[in-house]
């Protein structure tokens, strides 16, 4: 019987350190999800018979799905388990994976890559957590982790698409997806325990309805405005549309006993700052990977580009995701001593800093991946410190549905980036060998907007009131009392 209770508690405390990688496993399983079909879309409309316009959907309808899921499914992991939740999550993503691996039909190719985006939801159910499970002294870096993992996803998504494709059926990508995800699957099965802490009540429905019009209505308008034309009819009339839907939308939230998402307390400077800080972040960052990987690869004939393949490409990208895995724990220390809203700022500065080095020299392979390197740093430094802010200002109860409206800023942001840089490029374009090709200015402009932005990231960090408890007193002591304080709230 001793030796039952000793294995059984030996077993336990495997699961408690294993809790940790697990949620960063699945949180870059994410990543990966979102990004492998990128190398795929020059060659899908030849493998699927559909058209280009078609096969974009394969990217849209996933951000669609993850912008509506998130903040949904963060508050249902709020109130019916976050565990729980999560398993849904990543089951609907694998689940998406096997489809994608079973057929070539572009019908159903964009339903399944629109279950895939539920997996959006991921990070702050996975963030959340961490906040109920681990002791203060831990709750930092593993938060900082989780918050990476987007980045380091996204870095390892494009190579690994790149050889499976090189060397393999494009189905065999879907197929070593879905593997990955059976295993992140049962491992968060196997090692997460569910979070005791609940905010019950019912579940607000209309709201997720409005929520989701709204969103549906903003982001489509977003990416599909280079397509259709910023000023025609279809697309003002969904902006239109989503100023009037998100304002009949907040009035309800307001007038809600139990809203889906509590429209007060995100309208505080603590957690409004931050959501904005979120937006303008992921813009400045998805400038690196979007950019980068169309100018390497971008002809000889050009005078500036490399000519790189997908491989190569995604190799000058690799290094982004190991500095995110490594500076984690730093940029997790750093808030620790002086506060989340100065980790913020020190990384947009830095990405800023890569802009700069980006503007001075886009021709030099070395050159161009010391800049991408230095966004790297500051988007490990900003993407930590954003749920730590969040984590500070928020009940305990609310923890995921606030960092699922977090994320969903990042992901808004990164789709504005997305349409802006489409529109500067289609702008100042080049024929070469007969093709339209994007000139150097157009990508240095590109920088140039980005880096911008993250300088006003800097500002807004800034701007957000500086937490009395922080600095001076230990990571521990300052972790035990902002969970005292959030208990008293």
């Amino acid at each position: 019987m001793s030796a039952e209770v000793t294995g059984s508690v030996g077993r336990r405390a495997l699961r408690d350190r294993l809790t940790v990688p697990v949620l960063a496993f699945g949180g870059t399983l994410m990543a990966v999800m979102q990004t492998v079909v990128v190398p795929l879309l020059p060659d899908l409309p030849r493998l699927t018979g559909a058209s280009a316009g078609a096969v974009s959907w394969l990217v849209t309808a996933t951000l669609l799905t993850g912008a509506v899921l998130t903040p949904v499914l963060g508050r249902a992991g709020d109130m019916y388990g976050k565990r729980r939740v999560l398993l849904v999550a990543l089951a609907l993503m694998t689940f998406g994976s096997v489809l994608c691996a079973l057929t070539s039909d572009i019908r159903l190719l964009i339903a399944a890559r629109a279950l895939q985006g539920a997996a959006a939801a991921v990070v702050p159910l996975s963030i959340s957590i961490l906040r109920d499970e681990l002791p203060p002294e831990r709750t930092g870096s593993a938060v900082a982790l989780m918050s990476s993992t987007v980045g380091i996803g996204a870095a390892l998504g494009l190579p690994l698409t790149a050889l499976i494709v090189q060397y393999a059926n494009w189905h065999a990508m879907f197929w070593v997806t879905s593997a990955l995800g059976a295993l992140g699957l049962a491992l968060a099965w196997w090692a997460v325990r569910e979070s005791p802490v609940r905010e019950p009540g019912r579940f607000d429905t209309l709201g997720a309805i409005g929520l989701a019009a709204g969103l549906v209505t903003l982001l489509l308008a977003v990416s599909q405005g280079g397509q259709w034309g910023w000023g025609s009819p279809r697309i003002i009339g969904l902006f239109v549309a989503c100023v009037l839907v998100l304002a009949l939308w907040w009035r309800r939230q307001l007038r809600t006993e139990r809203p889906l998402v509590d429209v007060r307390l995100a309208a505080r400077r603590t957690v409004a700052l931050p959501h904005l800080a979120a937006l303008f972040a992921g813009f400045a960052f998805y400038a690196n990977s979007l950019v980068t990987a169309q100018l390497v690869q971008a002809p000889l004939a050009t005078g500036y580009g490399l000519g790189l393949s997908i491989v190569a490409t995604g190799l000058c990208l690799l290094p982004n995701g190991v500095i995110m895995l490594v500076l984690s724990p730093v940029s997790a220390r750093i808030s620790a001593a002086r506060g989340a809203r100065v980790t913020l700022a020190i990384g947009a500065l830095a990405i800023a800093a890569g802009y700069v080095v980006r503007i001075a020299d886009s021709r030099d392979l070395w050159v161009i991946v010391l800049g991408g390197a230095i966004v790297s740093i500051g988007t490990t430094f900003a993407y930590s410190a954003l749920p730590t802010l969040i984590l500070r200002a928020v009940p305990a109860g609310q923890t995921a549905s606030a960092s699922g409206v977090n994320v969903l800023m990042r992901t808004i942001g990164q789709a504005v980036c997305s349409a802006a840089v489409a529109a500067v490029l289609v702008r100042h374009t080049s024929l070469v060998d007969g093709s339209p090709v994007p000139t150097l200015h157009g990508y240095l402009l590109a920088f140039a907007i980005a880096g911008t932005v993250a300088l006003i990231t800097c500002a807004v960090a800034l701007a957000i009131p500086a937490d009395p408890r922080q600095g001076g007193t230990g990571r521990a002591r300052g972790g035990a009392v902002r969970e005292k304080a959030l208990e008293g709230a």
